[in-house]
Order: C-alpha cells, then sequence, then structure tokens
C-alpha cells in the first residue's frame, strides 16, 4: 500500500489537522520524513499553505488543533505541538500547549528541526503588543514617524490599511498619505 492510501486510511481521508475533505495531500514531518507513512499526514490545502510559510498563518484556523492535538498518530501530534508552539503568545494556543502530553520521543521529534535555513525559520512578524501581524491586516502607528525623504511625519494614530510583509520580519510596507513606506513594526499595533 503506498503512503498516500495508508493516510487515506488512517484518516478517513480527511485533513488530519482541520478534517476539511477537499484538496488533501500528503505532509512530511520533518526531520527525516523517509518513506514511512508514520513520518507523514494528510492535510488540507489550506493548513499546508500555512504550514509552508508561517507569514501567511490565519490564526483562527489553527484552533482546529484542540480536537486534532487528541489523536494517537504522532505526526500530527507533533505538527499540532509545533504550531500550538508558534502560536503561544497568542493566548489560547498557550493553553493547549499546557494540556497536550507527549511521550518522550515524539516531544524528541516535535523539538527536531530540519538543519538547513529554509523559510520555516523565518521568525514572524509581530506588533508592539507581540500579536502576529499578516498580510492584509490593518495597523495603526503608536509614535510620530518621520518619514525619510517624503517630507512629513506620519502621526500617531494613524490607520495603515492592508499592509504586506517584507523579508525583515521587523518591517512591515504601508501606504500613509498615498506614499509607499516600510514601517518598523514595534511601532505599529494591530486594529
Amino acid at each position: 500500500m503506498t503512503i498516500e492510501n495508508t493516510l487515506q486510511t488512517r484518516s478517513g481521508s480527511k485533513c488530519e489537522l482541520c478534517a476539511s475533505t477537499s484538496a488533501l495531500s500528503i505532509y512530511p514531518v520533518t526531520p527525516n520524513a523517509g518513506e514511512s507513512a508514520e513520518k507523514h499526514i494528510l492535510v488540507c490545502q489550506t493548513c499546508e499553505q500555512q504550514l509552508n510559510n508561517p507569514k501567511k498563518i490565519d490564526i483562527n484556523h489553527w484552533r482546529c488543533l484542540k480536537d486534532s492535538m487528541w489523536t494517537p498518530e504522532p505526526a500530527v501530534q507533533v505538527v499540532a505541538w509545533r504550531m500550538l508552539t508558534q502560536l503561544r503568545d497568542e493566548g489560547w494556543p498557550q493553553e493547549l500547549l499546557e494540556m497536550l502530553y507527549l511521550e518522550p520521543d515524539v516531544k524528541a521529534w516535535a523539538e527536531a528541526t530540519e538543519t538547513n535555513d529554509n523559510a520555516d525559520d523565518i521568525a514572524p512578524t509581530k506588533d508592539s503588543n507581540g500579536i502576529l501581524l499578516i498580510a492584509g491586516d490593518n495597523v495603526t502607528l503608536i509614535k510620530d514617524l518621520a518619514v525619510k525623504g517624503a517630507g512629513f511625519t506620519a502621526k500617531r494614530g494613524t490607520l495603515v490599511k492592508n499592509i504586506a510583509l517584507t523579508d525583515n520580519p521587523k518591517h512591515i510596507e504601508g501606504r500613509v498619505k498615498g506614499t509607499r513606506i516600510v514601517l518598523v513594526s514595534a511601532y505599529l499595533k494591530k486594529v
């Protein structure tokens, strides 16, 4: 039986994280996923995109982990632990982490990471209160900022709509007075 067939049977043809039944694919749980079905999980397109790109995480989507973290499958437990750990500053994930028990070998697997640099190692962008920022969020400035080269000061309380993330987790891009500028995330508050 192939890995996909094994995972389809094991999961009942549902995403093992959020229980969606559409656009399912195999997700290797690193490191050393190899060719074993025990080191893979079946995920939907939404979960896979967010697992592969931490900057595009929809925090509320991961509330599904309150159910899936109780699975007996170690690979699903590992991914649930990793996502809850990544999101723990949001409050509710920390509560779930405190309830989640992993066997010592599963905990070691969950804490293990790949040694090469990849997109998963990029720190998430957070506002002045430590709230995760994602592309499309609206933020307000918490202090007056002189905009170099544009000849104006962005005033405290200015709303910046539909932000874009940059490669640097400490910066975002947004429009202020019709000018696209880079702003330091530490001077912003998510609306």
